[in-house]
């Protein structure tokens, strides 16, 4: 089986946030489709991820990872798929498709299958 890599993305909220029993809803959804996952033994790990963070470019450090766009990056969650198209198919069913969120689904090439990868990973090369 292969790797894939879920990333969560949403529309930053501005305006009134939800109540703490819609939040209460939203993560027994979110708790509900992962553990199914979970259950059919395609889980591999999953984080969420807060906003708080800096982003480096070049020699420029700036606050935040996203400050001048609308979207952010939510949380991400790998899974164990024969294919693309398996890992889609649990894509789709993801809850934050329902709220306006998008899944962005890619392949993980873990280092370990790259032939060159004793060399990429020995700090004396």
């Amino acid at each position: 089986m292969n790797e894939y890599l879920m990333i969560f993305r949403s529309e930053r909220m501005d305006g009134e946030m939800p109540s703490p029993e819609q939040m209460q809803i939203v993560k027994q959804q979110w708790q509900k489709w992962i553990s199914g996952i979970a259950k059919s033994g395609n889980y591999s790990s999953t984080n969420r991820l807060l906003s708080e963070g800096k982003t480096i470019h070049g020699n420029v450090i700036t606050d935040g990872p996203y400050m001048e766009g609308k979207e952010m990056i939510g949380g991400y969650l790998i899974v164990k798929a024969i294919s693309l198209d398996e890992a889609l198919s649990m894509a789709k069913t993801c809850p934050g498709l329902a709220m306006g969120g998008k899944v962005e689904v890619r392949t993980v090439m873990a280092i370990d299958d790259d032939p060159n990868s004793n060399q990429f990973l020995d700090p004396k090369s």
